[in-house]
C-alpha cells in the first residue's frame, strides 16, 4: 500500500466513530469475528484500546491485522485503525454506480441541436442528389429516344 493510499484511508478514518473494543480479554475468538464482520461490512475500522488491557494500542492492532490478513493504517493513543479489501462492499459500489449512470443519463442540449441539425442537412443534401440523378437519367433516357426516332 502507498503513502497516499494510507493518508487517504487516514483521513476518511477521521469521521469514523470507533467500534471495536479491545478490553482486558485481549483479542479474543469474539473480537476477532466481529472485527472480521465489520472489515467485510465497511472495509475500514476504528478501533479503541481500554487501559485495563493488558495490550498496547499498537500490540492490538498488530494482532488483528496478523489474524485478519488486514493491513494497520494508523496508531494514535489508544486508538487505531485497520483495513481490508472487501468484494462484497466493492460489488455493491458497483451495482449502485451502474444503477445510477442507468437511471441519470447526461444529455447536452447543445450538442444534440447540433446533431439535429447535421442529421437534417444530411437527408436534404441525400435528397437533392437523388432529385438531381433522377433527373439526369431521365433527361439521358428522353435524349436516346430522340437520337433513336
Amino acid at each position: 500500500m502507498t503513502s497516499k493510499e494510507r493518508a487517504e484511508l487516514r483521513a476518511q478514518a477521521n469521521t469514523l466513530d470507533t467500534t471495536l473494543i479491545v478490553g482486558k480479554g485481549g483479542v479474543s475468538e469474539t473480537l476477532l469475528d466481529e472485527a472480521a464482520r465489520q472489515l467485510d461490512a465497511r472495509e475500514l475500522v476504528k478501533g479503541r484500546v481500554l487501559e485495563a488491557s493488558l495490550l498496547s494500542a499498537r500490540e492490538a492492532c498488530d494482532a488483528l491485522c496478523e489474524a485478519l490478513g488486514a493491513e494497520g493504517i494508523q496508531v494514535v493513543g489508544s486508538k487505531f485503525v485497520i483495513w481490508r479489501y472487501s468484494e462484497k462492499l466493492a460489488q455493491q459500489k458497483k451495482a449502485a454506480e451502474s444503477a445510477k449512470k442507468a437511471a441519470v443519463k447526461k444529455v447536452n442540449p447543445v450538442k444534440t441541436g447540433i446533431r439535429t441539425r447535421r442529421k437534417a442537412a444530411k437527408a436534404e443534401k441525400e435528397r437533392r442528389q437523388k432529385y438531381f440523378h433522377d433527373a439526369a437519367v431521365q433527361a439521358a433516357i428522353e435524349r436516346r429516344k430522340g437520337q433513336n426516332s
